[in-house]
């Protein structure tokens, strides 16, 4: 089983890994269409963004925690009645594609410290028990076991990284 230290150190990796791509991409190309069809880097970059945020804010409430409301608004409807997560994308989308690049950036860098720190700080049962946080796919795992950035790379990098190589 994970321990809180290598959560943290889990962390801490995947956000060298996220900085090693960002020097991969470059500045320069990060508001150009292409690595998510005709959204930018920066587009999925804070797509990114807002979904950490709402596991963040979820594991800030705690496992009895009232569940905070989603960033999309109320009238989408709940996740367990959206049937159309590429209407809830395409909102996060345009809430975010006008925003500064270095806002962007510096938000989604912040969320890694951010989860760092929560993940030090939170009771260890909070940790350690299995099903204490049930959702995104922790129904029976314990925190310490569960995927916070599979999103990234099993979604998202095999079409980054396609588009690197059309450079």
């Amino acid at each position: 089983m994970t321990t809180r230290d290598e959560l943290v150190q889990q962390i801490h990796d995947e956000r060298a890994t996220w900085h090693a791509l960002l020097a991969e991409i470059g500045e320069d190309r990060m508001e150009e269409p292409g690595p998510m069809g005709d959204w930018t880097f920066k587009d999925l970059a804070a797509h990114l963004s807002v979904w950490g945020e709402r596991t963040l804010a979820r594991l800030e409430a705690g496992p009895a925690g009232k569940t905070p409301p989603p960033p999309w608004p109320v009238a989408m409807g709940s996740e367990d009645e959206i049937t159309d997560w590429d209407e809830v994308n395409n909102w996060i989308y345009e809430q975010h594609r006008d925003r500064p690049l270095h806002d962007v950036l510096t938000e989604r860098d912040r969320s890694y410290e951010r989860f760092a720190t929560l993940i030090e700080t939170m009771p260890e049962d909070d940790l350690m028990t299995p099903g204490r946080f049930g959702f995104d796919g922790m129904e029976e795992k314990p925190l310490v076991e569960g995927d916070f950035f599979g999103h990234l790379h099993e979604e998202h990098e095999p079409s980054i990284r396609e588009w690197l190589q059309t450079r």
